[in-house]
């Protein structure tokens, strides 16, 4: 039974306006888990396609089989990439020619971008058909701040790799978003903990699936939740911004006033300090005057 029984692709490829798709590499979101997740465009460019390149023909095939599409696929992923690009790329000026990954948003961790990027140098009309996207739907329920996230993708797998690459990250002033298999999933939240401190953090698994699971808590404690059971399905793994700095103490601030006044004038000595634990200049320039004269 179809999850779309509205859908007919030979009366939309017949008897919508505009029955014929012009020329260009059309990017087709695909559903996440899902399938009614899937838009009616989606469905509508897939059926009009002259030819869809997919990650796997296999995955690909299952759903156009579920919606009665019979479109020509192609395989295009890591492996052939290279040689499969230029023929697209001339198909593409031509025929429309949609590109779709195993699941989600093309582009998004996966090789399409040299396509797009190659395509565009040629002259082709690339076009976005958008959709369901693992990380954007992570985002939307984990109730972790949304004005500004960094997807970085899945991190190395190597732990010196993995441990420079989480440094790196450690001071960007947004919401950190990752992908994740089950088996690595607790050696990451550990890594992710050692590295960037105990941040509230959400792993989302098997999204808009089944047995769909959003589990929120500081990184300390998600990291122990899967430390002895590795879960099954694709993760989604975000982390909050850098918390506040905890606010200087009246001690804190004459120590870093005493060693700043050994070096430096007054003036000089309380700007430094008060700019180094975001305290008012006039309050840290009054303080440096009594230790000054203590």
């Amino acid at each position: 039974m179809s999850l779309h029984p509205s859908f007919d692709p030979e009366a939309l490829t017949a008897n919508a306006p505009g029955a014929a798709l012009a020329p260009g590499l059309y990017i087709v979101a695909t559903p996440i888990g899902n399938l009614m997740d899937i838009s009616a465009r989606a469905l509508l460019v897939l059926a009009r396609a002259s030819l869809i390149a997919c990650e796997d023909t296999r995955v690909t095939g299952k759903l156009l089989n579920h919606f009665g599409i019979k479109t020509r696929m192609l395989p295009y992923h890591d492996h052939n990439a290279a040689r499969a690009r230029p023929g697209l790329i001339a198909r593409a000026l031509v025929e429309p020619v949609a590109l779709v990954s195993d699941a989600g948003t093309p582009l998004i961790s996966d090789p399409g971008y040299k396509l797009v990027a190659e395509a565009r140098a040629a002259g082709v009309n690339v076009v976005a058909v958008p959709g369901a996207s693992a990380v954007i739907a992570a985002l939307s329920i984990a109730g972790l701040p949304t004005d500004r996230f960094l997807f970085a993708g899945f991190l190395p797998v190597k732990e010196k790799a993995k441990a420079d690459v989480i440094a790196e990250l450690a001071a960007v002033p947004a919401t950190l978003a990752f992908y994740e298999s089950g088996p690595r999933l607790a050696v990451t939240l550990a890594a992710l903990h050692a590295g960037l401190g105990d941040r509230p953090a959400a792993v989302g698994r098997e999204l808009t699936k089944k047995f769909e699971e959003m589990v929120t808590g500081p990184l300390s404690e998600l990291a122990a939740r899967w430390g002895t059971a590795a879960p099954k399905g694709e993760i989604v793994v975000l982390v909050g911004p850098p918390l506040p700095a905890p606010a200087a103490t009246a001690e804190d601030l004459d120590s870093a006033l005493r060693g700043a006044l050994a070096t430096m004038r007054v003036k000089d000595a309380a700007k430094a300090v008060a700019d180094r634990l975001r305290l008012p200049r006039t309050d840290v320039y009054a303080r440096a005057l009594v230790l000054k004269d203590g």
